[in-house]
């Protein structure tokens, strides 16, 4: 039989402000964290949470994942040290770019005042598995240690190697989740030349006036335990990881394949993994961008995945609306804030929504906060599906 895997603690960084309560809350209130069409973490001070010599030898994007998996471990009663064999706790954290900060800023330092200028700390500052490097050596985490690099599905598929190195017995403990911080002058260019991002500065995803995704920056991280090992220590649990799926839709390097065949795959999958059905899900927390090929795509892929009359009887919503596009962070934010949403019992709203597009009509909750489930546990999917067709979907379930 596999292991099951609960999760212990919570932790995150996004525009709506720092703490996992505090995403929920805020976004569930109606809140948006978008300024002047950007959102950024503006509520965070990397020296709150590092030393001065800390923030200077690491890039945002690491910056945000430590402090994030500072509340999570907190929250798990691991801030004082691990409760299992360090050698027995992983690490897994998903980004889509890295420290692209640092390598702009190197750049323009090799540019204007030469090679001999270059830090020597350029490389581990823009290497995309600094975020997992700085958690295990901070942490003291010596088992298991890997960086998911799959576009926006990154952070969805760390939980997930997360979850199978568990379940294998690699591991009694993974810490895992994403970290992204990519508002820097090139990916914010290079995102706008491929018609990616809002012109109108808005994101409102499945809505028909839709134009593009908010830039966003945030990292979100979760403790995930062996149930039987973390029931022996007497921790509380918060919620369980149930399945997980993945695919690819091999069609393109950045547009989803229309019809949502590969996500609908991923989301079959996650459900099989899980040993679940259609019928046992009470919330889809979606990918949900605010692109036109993406929410139209994502909603023949949950018809699909989940047949159509059960995909329209469930609520759902993008937290993406209230706090942008994390990239890489995206699957770790909103699995922290869907594990809330099941413990609280509602779904968050989908914010910005007001008009229908043909075709897409299911229920994404302009009107939340709303009750979901009818009074059993209750489960939801967190979506997360990113460029290069890498699909990947959660199955979360409440405690």
């Amino acid at each position: 039989m596999s292991r099951r895997v609960v999760i212990t603690g919570l932790g995150s960084v996004s525009p709506l402000g720092v703490g996992a309560r505090t995403l929920y809350d805020r976004w569930s209130a109606g809140e948006i964290g978008i300024e002047d069409g950007l959102a950024p973490c503006t509520d965070f001070d990397p020296e709150d949470f590092l030393s001065s010599k800390e923030v200077r030898r690491n890039d945002r994007f690491v910056q945000l994942a430590l402090a994030a998996s500072q509340e999570a471990l907190a929250q798990a009663g691991w801030d004082e040290e691990p409760p299992y064999d360090p050698e027995r706790i992983g690490c897994v954290v998903g980004t889509g770019i890295g420290g692209i900060g640092s390598l702009e800023n190197q750049h323009d330092v090799l540019r204007d005042k030469g090679p001999d200028q270059v830090s020597p700390l350029a490389v581990p500052l823009m290497m995309a598995n600094a975020a997992t490097a700085a958690l295990v050596m901070s942490h003291g985490l010596q088992g298991p240690t890997q960086t998911t690099v799959s576009a926006c599905a990154a952070g969805t598929d760390g939980i997930g190697a997360a979850l199978r190195m568990i379940r294998s017995g690699d591991a009694e403990a993974v810490v895992t989740g994403g970290a992204e911080s990519t508002l820097t002058p090139l990916a914010r260019s290079a995102f706008a030349a491929m018609d990616a991002t809002s012109q109108a500065g808005v994101m409102r995803p499945f809505d028909a006036r839709r134009d593009g995704f908010i830039m966003g920056e945030g990292a979100g991280i979760l403790v995930l335990e062996d149930a039987e090992a973390a029931e022996a220590r007497g921790a509380t649990v918060l919620g369980e990881v149930l399945g997980y799926g993945a695919s690819a839709d091999a069609y393109h390097i950045t547009a989803p394949e229309p019809a949502g065949r590969g996500a609908a795959k991923a989301i079959e999958r996650a459900l099989s993994d899980a040993g679940l059905g259609p019928e046992d899900i009470d919330y889809v927390n979606a990918h949900g961008t605010s692109t036109p090929l993406n929410d139209s795509s994502e909603t023949q892929a949950l018809k699909a995945g989940l047949g159509e009359e059960r995909a329209k009887a469930i609520p759902t919503s993008s937290t993406k609306s209230a706090i942008g596009h994390l990239l890489g962070a995206a699957g770790g934010v909103e699995a922290v804030a869907t594990v809330i949403a099941l413990q609280e019992g509602k779904a968050p709203p989908t914010l910005g929504y007001e008009e229908p597009d043909e075709g897409l009509d299911l229920d994404y909750v302009p009107d939340g906060p709303r009750d979901i489930g009818n009074g059993g546990r209750l489960i939801a999917l967190s979506n997360s599906f990113g460029f290069g067709g890498h699909n990947g979907v959660l199955c979360l379930a409440a405690p």
